[in-house]
């Protein structure tokens, strides 16, 4: 039992070198693919309504083709904005689109292991990466270790919903790992304590996407970047016959609106050190959502 446990959590561990080769390739699609990313962006963004924190410095992390880091720029203009990506022609695009005025600082890096010195941050913002993270304790450390007194990270991820209905429809195929493994809110909010970040707080969103194919899923995922690179995903092509199988076990979800992609969007917040942050207030309970993309197959 153990052993299978240990070969399973090996198989989902991300290839990152597979990780940044993604997001490279995808720069060019993303903001095509990308409705759901900034539409929790915009949510996201909402909720720095509630903080009352003027920050020196803001730091983003997985900052894409730019769509948070110019909300960032717009809504602290006195600040320094520090946007991070593993991707150098994710940062390219970003840089492109901030226009000629644009002061913010670009860096290439890993947010497992971010190029900023101790206590320089007032501001931690990522929106949809934390999920590409191995070892979130490791990445909450540098978290604190960045912050300075009183300031905080906001956050959102995936939760371990996201996608369920691909990878139920991919295990009824095969036993290779087809889609990446998210944490539930309560291991995030542990890591962060684990991490001596102070006072976190937890809620989530369930937003539902439906196509008209599986394929079509399956495109928007790769022009994101967003598709498998678990160290256990099958190495080569994808066989039509395989393809077909699993489009035939997805088929069995197919409701009035089409086929169903569920995410689980967990968003997230705490303090610096001991948690004596600026004052927060946040909404109760989590929701549920739903917005449709029809893509033809």
């Amino acid at each position: 039992m153990s052993q299978r446990r240990d070969n399973d959590s090996d198989a989902h561990r991300l290839d990152r070198q597979a990780l940044r080769h993604s997001f490279n390739r995808a720069a060019s699609t993303y903001d095509g693919a990308a409705e759901l990313q900034r539409e929790v962006g915009d949510r996201l963004m909402e909720r720095l309504d509630w903080v009352k924190l003027q920050p020196r410095d803001v730091f983003e992390l997985g900052c894409g083709t730019g769509y948070c880091t110019r909300a960032l720029e717009r809504r602290y203009r006195k600040a320094r904005v520090w946007a991070l990506d593993i991707a150098e022609a994710m940062l390219a695009s970003s840089r492109k689109g901030g226009g000629w005025f644009s002061k913010t600082r670009y860096l290439c890096g890993d947010a497992q292991s971010l190029p900023v010195a101790d206590k320089s941050i007032d501001l931690l913002f990522s929106n949809l990466t934390l999920q590409w993270c191995d070892d979130l304790s490791t990445t909450f450390a540098e978290f604190q270790r960045v912050l300075r007194p009183g300031g905080m990270v906001m956050f959102t991820t995936f939760g371990p919903d996201t996608l369920n209905e691909l990878r139920a429809a991919w295990a009824a195929v095969d036993g290779h790992s087809h889609v990446n493994r998210f944490l539930d809110m309560h291991d995030i909010g542990d890591a962060m304590l684990r991490a001596g970040l102070g006072d976190p707080v937890m809620d989530v969103d369930r937003i539902t996407m439906h196509y008209d194919a599986v394929r079509g899923l399956m495109r928007d995922l790769k022009a994101i970047g967003a598709h498998n690179v678990t160290a256990g995903r099958p190495q080569g092509l994808t066989g039509r016959r395989r393809l077909l199988a699993v489009e035939e076990a997805y088929e069995s979800r197919r409701g009035e609106a089409g086929l169903p992609a569920s995410y689980e969007v967990v968003y997230g917040h705490a303090w610096a050190g001991d948690g004596s942050g600026a004052s927060c207030s946040t909404p109760a309970g989590g929701r549920e959502h739903g917005f449709a993309r029809s893509v033809e197959a």
